[in-house]
């Protein structure tokens, strides 16, 4: 499949390509970034997080070979490449700077046809859409949709608990609060950062931070009642939601607990959720491509209407896989 190109190489962007040639779903025309690309090839081989890659990996001639494939790159400092004599019909912005509408519009007026952004858009204004894989995909108008927001790993970890619960017993209020591992926007030694938590080591400190998460739920559900907060640790990657609310209709721990087995294993939610059975660890999860993983030892239930559910997510691999998915989606239906 060709037609898609990925502008920003870092975590996401990097991690993205990787899902995409793994699971055969597109080769990029081009990938695009402000960096020198021998080290954004280097970093793509040898991840601290994931190993190495099991092909070689070569800078050449502004190109990126990964084993048999080439993709062109394009170093975009100055400015954005031109998509529409590259022949790209979508861009997968992973630069975390495409969040308004006129940072994503720029794709759209350098030729490209649609955009699909590795982030929660701002307002719900600076976006066509906002599109979660297993949750409301189907609701994608290639006429109308042309920025289109995935918002963030949480939200897409939250999402399918949110529905199940929603769709089975509804939800009154709610309240989640991840467990998160730190990122780029974190100091990795003691200095002053734009948001004042952010301004100690992230190595060595659980930062508590605003989670964008409650914002893009409301955009997928309006009327939800639900607010939360993220706490960042010291870990290189996987994190972990729970999710506590108060439900409109009675639910048991079994009924809920089997409610996520069906929908690991059936109908849209398949091979986007899954269920754990037993107890586990954060390192159970690192790689897992699966945007929710619910702990059912830890699923809970207080009185009638009281639900607890923690949900696993790797924040990069897993987030990342659902965006090859959804470029291919969006492409294949344009």
């Amino acid at each position: 499949m060709s037609g898609i190109a990925i502008h920003g190489f870092g975590r996401i962007g990097r991690s993205a390509l990787k899902a995409a040639l793994r699971r055969d779903l597109f080769v990029p025309v081009c990938i695009s970034d402000i960096k020198d690309l021998p080290t954004l090839a280097a970093l793509f081989e040898a991840d601290s997080n994931y190993g190495r890659w099991s092909e070689a990996v070569t800078p050449q001639d502004g190109r990126l070979e990964i084993g048999p494939r080439s993709m062109q790159y394009i170093e975009s400092t100055r400015a954005l490449p031109d998509w529409g004599a590259l022949g790209v019909e979508l861009v997968i912005d992973c630069t975390g700077r495409a969040t308004t509408r006129s940072g994503a519009q720029a794709h759209l007026d350098r030729g490209a046809k649609r955009v699909l952004i590795s982030a929660a858009s701002k307002t719900l204004q600076d976006a066509d859409a906002v599109l979660l894989p297993g949750i409301n995909m189907d609701q994608f108008d290639p006429r109308r949709h042309r920025i289109v927001s995935m918002a963030s790993c949480t939200t897409n970890a939250l999402a399918p608990v949110i529905k199940v619960l929603l769709d089975n017993f509804g939800i009154k209020c709610g309240r989640f609060s991840t467990v998160h591992a730190y990122t780029n926007t974190q100091a990795l030694t003691d200095q002053p950062m734009r948001e004042r938590r952010d301004s100690w080591s992230a190595a060595e400190n659980i930062i508590p931070s605003s989670s964008g998460a409650t914002r893009a739920l409301r955009f997928v559900w309006p009327g939800l009642t639900i607010t939360g907060t993220s706490y960042r640790v010291p870990v290189r990657t996987v994190s972990i939601a729970e999710v506590n609310v108060v439900t409109e209709r009675t639910a048991s721990a079994e009924e809920v607990k089997e409610l996520f087995r069906t929908a690991a294993k059936s109908g849209p939610m398949r091979g986007i959720v899954d269920v754990l059975e037993e107890e586990w660890a954060s390192a159970r999860i690192l790689g897992d491509a699966h945007s929710s993983i619910i702990d059912l030892p830890l699923l809970q239930t207080q009185g009638d209407t009281m639900v607890s559910v923690a949900a696993w997510y790797d924040n990069e691999m897993g987030y990342a896989t659902r965006l090859a998915e959804a470029a291919a989606h969006l492409i294949t239906q344009s």
